[in-house]
């Protein structure tokens, strides 16, 4: 299962290297540069959250490896620790994929 969203902001990058430190000392995190961009991924317990800061916006993908895994909570837990990061009201609509 997966969920996705674009978060508006434009300190997409901060925030996002921001939460990967934030949770580099918890979690497993690895960064790829892609063009431009440098792209995260934080491997949870039972999910794996990738993040790609863009210029206007955050690509967020929450990837769920446990078929039991709370996708409601786990975007709600994501986007909390993003707003706490970027210090900035932030919304997500969240889209499923099986």
């Amino acid at each position: 299962m997966k969920s996705s969203t674009h978060i508006t902001t434009a300190q997409a990058a901060r925030v996002a290297k921001r939460l990967v430190n934030h949770w580099k000392h918890k979690f497993e995190v690895n960064e790829q540069i892609i063009g431009e961009n440098t792209a995260f991924k934080i491997q949870l317990p039972s999910a794996e959250v990738s993040l790609l800061p863009q210029a206007a916006f955050l690509d967020v993908v929450i990837s769920a490896q446990d078929p039991s895994a709370n996708l409601d909570q786990l975007e709600h837990v994501v986007l909390d620790h993003l707003i706490r990061m970027g210090q900035e009201e932030l919304s997500a609509t969240w889209q499923r994929e099986p």
